[in-house]
């Protein structure tokens, strides 16, 4: 039986969530579909951009535009979307970190925070900046939250789940640095 495209990103959804990213490979893909994973190819030129295919459908199921309102509380709903979407799926933050650090994909992450940023006064410089900055809160934050539940999960650490997050916390921090910047802008303007 032939496979879309769509067809093998499902499947490979599927196989992240129920094994893993380091288990997520062609030959496992490949059985799982039920064909050679040589096949798989037909539709990615590797792994790399399979990876990159399942970060983008990822992002594209979670992400949506924040609701009108002022440019930080849309920034704030904008991160804790792509940090939910993250959450969503095992290995989703180390996935769509890795997918973004290799420049492969993954755009719709930082693009949801920059169209975001984009009314706080900001130069485009700084919009850059800022929208890093966020990125690298979000990702950094669910990877660190990803990785210990299954290290708990898999008895490798011994630890009681966490009871809460200071994710907001960390989020209001830099929103309130950058709400001091975007400011300096308007009155040195």
């Amino acid at each position: 039986m032939g496979y879309r495209r769509e067809d093998v990103v499902e499947r490979a959804i599927e196989v992240l969530d129920r094994y893993g990213l380091p288990d997520l490979t062609m030959r496992r893909l490949g059985q799982e579909l039920g064909v050679r994973p040589s096949a798989l190819y037909h539709h990615f030129a590797n792994k790399q951009t399979l990876l990159a295919a399942v970060a983008d459908e990822l992002l594209a199921r979670g992400l949506s535009a924040a609701p009108d309102g002022p440019w930080d509380e849309r920034v704030a709903t904008a991160a804790r979307r792509l940090r939910d979407s993250l959450l969503a799926w095992r290995d989703g933050a180390e996935l769509v970190a890795t997918v973004h650090a290799f420049g492969l994909g993954a755009d719709a992450a930082p693009a949801s925070l920059a169209g975001e940023l984009a009314g706080s006064g900001l130069d485009e410089e700084l919009v850059r900046t800022a929208t890093r900055t966020l990125l690298h809160l979000v990702l950094g934050h669910a990877a660190e939250e990803q990785t210990r539940l299954q290290a708990a999960s898999a008895g490798a650490i011994d630890a009681e789940p966490e009871q809460g997050s200071d994710f907001e916390e960390c989020l209001r921090l830099v929103l309130d640095g950058i709400r001091v910047r975007a400011g300096d802008r308007v009155v040195r303007s």
